[in-house]
């Protein structure tokens, strides 16, 4: 959990300031590409490197690609030199697929089927306290600069006290305990006792290419990170002051633990079906998301632009908006955390639905990982939308259109949710790969 808090968590209070705390997100916009155009083939892989390396060293690693990201903005802002900051993209998008493919594999198998809400919710909750956390320090940083007239970078101060943090993280991965040691409050192991080898794991990735209900979660996928890239940037990076934007990320991400909180009393209701459960969250879902599209459409027909290279502030009415005025921040700024709220749910909910699919470890590493590989693929295209300059105004249209799309098919999978995940139907590797041990257990044969 620690690692959950300093790697991904201040990764994602950085983004949420905006460009990365740039005023310039070209090179953010370009960095962010790189970083998901990598993640989308380490997070579909990353479920069989976890299940081939475990969790510890994978995470501790992945966990350090992170505070290579943050420490390339401290280079940046001594030279303007993006190459650095660009480069470490792609290195954080190996990083990020494993390391979230692990987490998955944690957090949708370790809980009892009753009880996956409430696991979901408990690291969405801890997650996002490192992006509360990493919004305080930039808002107390550059509090003391008042409003100002034109918009600031983030100081080095800030970006060594995000890349400590995360550093701090990825050591304590190695405090983890290994998932076969971990039992349920049931008395069951948390994993199906075997072992596996790359040529299984390989032939159990392409499987997932054949799975019609993964397969009809890809627009949801699709969707469910496009829409970062605008409100990070043309929409919290462009509207407000810098400490105002460290306030808005701490509030964003509060707003997030709030909402995985409470829809985890819905996931794990049993007086109602998994499948009942389902349909009501995702129709929660579907309304929620629509209303706050409508009212970010209503907030970017103000204005067509935010600070960059050539401008030192953006064409809203009033400039910048900053937090000492309330009249101008109230609306912007309460609906950057119901982003947030719906941000969380929408997660919480398709993390609860793989999650009835099965209770295996291993094979929830591997939906986690397509999960993620697919979700990237959407951000690399919405961050590339960002770095071509296309209109803001185009880029909430196709995120609100994306969603929209993608609900019918995850209707689908929700109508189709059983009531209780059947381990014997787990497809176990062939019978000639197994050989018996004396003492009775199975191991596999590893022909690498």
């Amino acid at each position: 959990m620690d690692r959950a808090i300093s790697d991904v968590g201040m990764f994602n209070a950085l983004n949420a300031m905006g460009g990365a705390g740039q005023i310039d997100r070209t090179v953010s916009n370009n960095t962010n590409t790189g970083l998901y155009c990598t993640f989308i083939i380490f997070g579909v892989l990353g479920g069989a490197i976890v299940n081939l390396l475990g969790i510890r060293w994978t995470i501790c690693l992945s966990g350090l690609t992170y505070a290579l990201y943050s420490s390339s903005y401290i280079y940046y802002n001594h030279t303007k030199n993006g190459a650095f900051s660009i480069a470490t993209g792609p290195i954080l998008g190996i990083g990020a697929g494993i390391l979230w493919s692990a987490q998955g594999m944690v957090m949708m198998s370790y809980p009892e089927e009753h009880q996956k809400g409430k696991y979901i919710s408990i690291f969405w909750v801890i997650f996002n306290l490192g992006g509360v956390i990493g919004g305080i320090v930039p808002f107390a940083i550059n509090y003391g600069l008042g409003k100002g007239n034109v918009a600031r970078p983030l100081p080095d101060s800030c970006y060594i006290a995000f890349v400590a943090l995360q550093a701090l993280g990825a050591v304590c991965a190695l405090t983890l305990a290994p998932p076969e040691r971990v039992v349920r409050s049931d008395g069951s192991h948390v994993v199906l006792m075997r072992y596996t080898n790359v040529r299984y794991e390989m032939v159990e990735i392409l499987k997932l290419f054949l799975n019609p209900w993964i397969l009809l979660l890809i627009p949801m996928s699709l969707a469910s990170n496009f829409f970062y890239s605008y409100q990070y940037g043309p929409y919290n990076g462009a509207l407000f002051t810098l400490r105002t934007r460290g306030l808005n990320s701490m509030l964003y991400w509060g707003s997030q633990m709030v909402a995985a909180y409470a829809v985890s009393f819905l996931h794990d209701r049993e007086t109602m079906s998994r499948r009942h459960r389902g349909i009501l969250s995702l129709s929660i879902l579907a309304v929620l998301a629509n209303v706050m599209w409508a009212c970010t459409l209503a907030v970017q027909l103000r204005y067509t632009r935010g600070p960059d290279a050539t401008h030192d502030t953006n064409d809203y009415p009033g400039g910048l908006i900053d937090v000492t005025e309330p009249s101008r921040a109230a609306g912007p700024m309460i609906l950057f955390c119901f982003m947030g709220a719906v941000d969380a749910h929408l997660q919480s909910f398709v993390y609860w639905l793989i999650g009835t699919m099965t209770n295996d470890s291993q094979m929830l590493a591997r939906y986690a990982g397509f999960y993620k590989g697919m979700q990237s693929l959407g951000a690399t295209v919405a961050w590339q939308l960002d770095a071509q300059n296309v209109s803001l105004l185009a880029q909430v249209i196709a995120n609100w259109v994306l969603l929209v799309v993608s609900l019918p098919f995850t209707f689908v999978v929700a109508m189709n949710i059983k009531k209780h995940s059947d381990e014997s139907s787990i497809e176990q590797p062939p019978a000639e790969d197994w050989l018996i041990q004396s003492d009775g257990h199975k191991m596999m044969v590893d022909y690498i």
